[in-house]
């Protein structure tokens, strides 16, 4: 293949990815314009949303990667086998990452709020926060990542083309949307935050 054919094969499979991306960012502000109250009722929770976000980008886009990889190299089938244990511990490291990385962000978000001087919500609330979103947003992030990249490369896409573009947007709306539904409860188990 030519450069020129490679650049638009790339192109043919990651543009509609993108265009998703781009359509999702729009929703993921939206659930973050909708959460107003919550980032003004728990204090903290708005330094925690970054962390949270990138994270969910830098491990389940390392898990796509990983699957990516194995597909190519033929150490994974093109399926959905969950007694298949490469598929299995990939999974289960990156749900793993994801939620220990969250709570470390809540601990870091708080520890550096208290030695600025502020005043965040309690411990205990930002680590559940972060906890809970972190084990709902890792299910429906893992359920996506392994779905696309199987999908699109049983349909002869390479995923490493378009698994970046889908980790980050389905990481930003969910990711949001499991905050939203965390705070939520959260504040409601605790009787307010």
């Amino acid at each position: 293949m030519t450069v020129r054919e490679v650049a638009a094969s790339a192109y043919r499979e990651a543009l509609p990815a993108l265009a998703a991306s781009v359509v999702g960012g729009l929703f993921a502000g939206a659930v973050l314009g909708g959460m107003r109250a919550e980032l003004g009722d728990v204090s903290g929770l708005l330094v925690l949303v970054p962390a949270l976000l990138a994270t969910r980008g830098n491990v389940y886009g390392s898990l796509g990667a990983r699957l990516a990889t194995g597909l190519h190299q033929g150490l994974l089938e093109p399926k959905i086998d969950l007694d298949d244990d490469r598929l299995r511990g990939a999974i289960a490291a990156a749900l793993a990452n994801g939620v220990l990385v969250s709570v470390l962000a809540a601990v870091a978000t708080y520890a550096a709020l208290t030695a600025l001087g502020s005043n965040p919500a309690s411990l205990l609330a930002l680590v559940l926060i972060a906890l809970i979103a972190g084990v709902l947003s890792g299910i429906a992030l893992t359920v996506a990542v392994v779905s696309v990249v199987i999908v699109g490369f049983r349909r002869g896409l390479d995923p490493d083309t378009f698994v970046g573009p889908v980790v980050t947007t389905t990481g930003d709306f969910v990711g949001l949307a499991v905050l939203l539904l965390a705070t939520r409860i959260v504040a409601a188990a605790l009787g307010g935050i």
